[in-house]
């Protein structure tokens, strides 16, 4: 669909560049600046240093579910601004919440994890645990005749 122009640029642009958008409205999938996580290997773990700006740790919930490590954050703002009167000049408020998952393995156990929440960054240290092989079995399927 050909949408109006000024100047090589869409009119729409910077109406639908929303501070909250995924980039998703304008067919673009842009690289978030949520919860950008950093991995490192080290003495049979795994640390991951995750930023959260503006969370407070009661904010952050990190849940290990099926083999999943989970955090999740939620983040809530106000901003309201009135004149001499107690009219509204501006009211803004914001409420999100996001959440990314790490498959760390099914025999990693809760009480292994540590994590510590300091200067709107969350650090996590995950055991490496090797995955236990399980024996193959043979089965057989009987047949009749």
């Amino acid at each position: 669909m050909m949408m109006p122009s000024l100047f090589g640029n869409s009119l729409f642009d910077e109406w639908m560049d929303f501070p909250f958008d995924s980039g998703f409205s304008k067919g673009v999938k842009r690289e978030s600046s949520l919860m950008k996580t950093d991995v490192r290997e080290c003495d049979g773990a795994y640390e991951l240093e995750m930023e959260l700006p503006g969370c407070k740790k009661e904010d952050v919930t990190a849940q290990l579910k099926d083999g999943y490590l989970t955090v999740q954050a939620s983040r809530n703002a106000s901003n309201e601004e009135k004149d001499s009167q107690g009219n509204y000049i501006r009211r803004e408020r914001y409420t999100g919440q996001c959440s990314r998952s790490f498959f760390v393995g099914e025999a990693v156990k809760q009480e292994d994890i540590r994590a510590r929440f300091e200067d709107g960054i969350l650090k996590l240290t995950v055991p490496r645990v090797e995955e236990q092989k399980r024996a193959e079995e043979n089965k057989f399927i009987a047949i009749e005749g």
